[in-house]
């Protein structure tokens, strides 16, 4: 648990550019940014169902960030990940 909270604070310090800190988190469909290079993309089960996760980083900024496309869940979609 305070591994999690210790993380939670580093992302919050890292400096995003302006596009990065523009991205709507944790829903669904919202847009990305032009900037964003594609990375490796896996699957993982989530209940009954099986969500598609795709890592992108920033070609600005460096920060690193992964999509989840979830139908079933409006709450998820990006997070940032790290640097």
């Amino acid at each position: 648990m305070t591994e999690d909270l210790n993380r939670q604070s580093e992302l919050k310090k890292m400096d995003l550019c302006d596009a990065c800190a523009g991205i709507q988190r944790n829903w669904r469909r919202a847009p990305g940014h032009a900037e964003l290079l594609q990375g490796q993309n896996h699957q993982e089960k989530r209940g009954p169902t099986l969500v598609t996760i795709t890592r992108y980083q920033c070609d600005r900024c460096g920060t690193s960030w992964a999509y989840e496309n979830n139908k079933r869940d409006q709450h998820v979609g990006w997070s940032v990940v790290g640097r």
